[in-house]
This record gives structure tokens, C-alpha cells and sequence, in this order.
């Protein structure tokens, strides 16, 4: 006699950084899925999170048996939410990082380093995914507007960077957070091919039909150029010590984890950049 297992109800994902470039692909690609019921998180969002609140935390949490975590830039509370998580439930992490991360100053990426060596620490399963500068820089904020006006202004010299699709990443992040295999693995996610900033400048001029010149700045120039611009210091230093990391190549690699992943090729920037200048958003 054969006797059926009685269906279980997926246990929840939580979603922090649910309205971010990678946090709301998440999302939206995990209700495509219908798999399990998910936790979409942020300081305005569906699901109220704040890292600075942490009597937001535990009510964030009910229910996950997963979490994709996006660390703040403040390093301080990641330990003990990632304690707190584990201890009501949480048992899979995914943890969005960064290409070259372990090689970071003291400047940037220190809430992301936290948040490695806090999952590292539990005995939950984790996944790190590390990718290189998103696709969408170019068109979502941070670069859209000089791009928009035909001048990138940057302090990166001509080392080469495999940009990565967000999409690409949210894929990933989902395989992760939904299927087996993927525990204890760090995912380095580049894009095909590595372009310095004047050929991706280049190539999205290109795609917008108008010509974008790219200009190398000095750090010291990027950063007064930043606060002229009214950005606090704190940012400013963030921005220039990402630069800094990028300057010294340990962002350079060219990986196949999203192919390993996924099974199929990670985006290209040209395509990509054809299909998002035909929006308008360079124009």
C-alpha cells in the first residue's frame, strides 16, 4: 500500500531591499513563481523593515524560512539581525555582496562584508552572491543623468569592468533562494565581457543615436565634483573607495557563475542598451 505525503505549505521569503534594483526583480520574479509566499521589505514598503528600528525586525521576519539580505552601509546591526533571523526560523540566506568585496578598504562595502561573516557564522545554509556594477547604473540613477547630458565623468581609469545584468542577479538570487545546490557557494556574477567606462560610454551613445564622451577624472577632482554636486561626505567616500577597488582591478574577472546558474549566457550590454535607449531615458 502506498500512502501520498501530505503537501506543505512553502515556508515564506523575506525580501529586504524590496524596492532596489535587485530586491523588487526578486520579488516579482518570485511571485511568478507561485512557490512560496513572499516578504517584500523596506522602510516603505509592504513589509515595514528599517535596519535602524530593530523593533521592525522580528515582525519582518514571521513566517520566512528564507531571506535575501541586503546589508546597509552601516555594518553595525547585521550580526545581530542575522542571529535573530536564524533564531526564529530563517534557513537559507542569500546575501547580495560584491565582486572583489574581501579586497574593500575601509570605505565601502563594509555592511556587505558584515553580512558575509554574519551568515558564515550561522548554521543555516547561505548562498553569497557577488556581482559587478549593474546594467542599470546606466539608466536607473546613478549615471543616467550625465549620460543623458553626453558626458561621463568618472575616476576609473581604463581597467575594464564586466557590468552585469540586475536581471541576471535576481535570477540567481531566486535559483538560490528556491532550489537545492546552491549552499555554501559564492557566486562571482560578471557580465560576458569586460568594457572599460569610455567603451560602455561609447556603446550607449551608440544605442541613443548621440554622441557621449567620456571624461577620467582624479579621485580628489570626483570627489569635490560629488559634494559640489550636494552629495553628503560619507557617500562621497563610499563612491571613491568603490573606484578605488575597481582601479585596482579586483573587479576586472570575467566569471561564468551566471551561466553555471542558470544554464544559458549572461546579458550582453549592447543588446541591452539598444533596447533601453529606445525608452527614451538617454534622450
Amino acid at each position: 500500500m502506498t500512502t501520498k505525503s501530505t503537501p506543505r505549505t512553502p515556508p515564506g521569503i523575506l525580501v529586504l531591499g524590496a524596492t532596489g534594483k535587485t530586491g523588487r526583480r526578486v520579488v516579482a520574479r518570485l511571485r511568478a513563481t507561485g512557490t512560496a509566499t513572499v516578504r517584500p521589505a523596506s522602510r516603505s514598503g509592504e513589509v515595514r523593515f528599517d535596519w535602524t528600528l530593530p523593533d521592525t525586525w522580528e515582525p519582518a521576519l514571521a513566517g520566512a524560512g528564507a531571506l535575501y539580505l541586503v546589508a546597509p552601509d552601516d555594518p553595525s546591526p547585521v550580526r545581530e539581525f542575522v542571529s535573530r533571523a536564524e533564531a526564529v526560523g530563517v534557513r537559507r540566506f542569500v546575501v547580495l555582496s560584491g565582486h572583489g568585496i574581501e579586497h574593500a578598504g575601509e570605505g565601502f562595502g563594509r555592511g556587505m562584508a558584515a553580512a558575509e561573516e554574519a551568515v558564515r557564522g550561522t548554521g543555516a545554509e547561505w548562498t553569497l552572491l557577488r556581482p559587478n556594477n549593474f546594467f542599470q547604473n546606466f539608466d536607473e540613477d546613478l549615471w543616467r543623468a550625465p549620460l543623458g547630458a553626453g558626458h561621463l565623468a568618472l575616476p576609473i581609469g581604463d581597467v575594464p569592468e564586466p557590468f552585469v545584468d540586475a536581471d541576471d542577479v535576481a535570477a540567481v538570487a531566486v535559483a538560490a533562494l528556491t532550489e537545492d545546490g546552491h549552499a555554501g557557494r559564492t557566486y562571482v556574477l560578471s557580465g560576458p565581457r569586460a568594457l572599460t567606462f569610455a567603451e560602455a560610454a561609447e556603446t550607449i551613445g551608440r544605442a541613443a543615436g548621440r554622441p557621449v564622451r567620456y571624461e577620467e577624472l582624479a579621485p580628489e577632482a570626483y570627489r569635490a565634483e560629488l559634494l559640489a554636486q550636494g552629495w553628503p561626505e560619507a557617500a562621497a567616500d563610499s563612491l571613491g573607495a568603490m573606484f578605488a577597488l575597481h582601479r585596482a582591478g579586483h573587479s576586472a574577472e570575467v566569471t561564468d557563475d551566471v551561466r553555471r546558474v542558470l544554464g544559458r549566457e549572461a546579458a550582453d550590454l549592447e543588446p541591452w542598451a539598444r533596447r533601453i535607449a529606445a525608452t527614451g531615458v538617454w534622450a
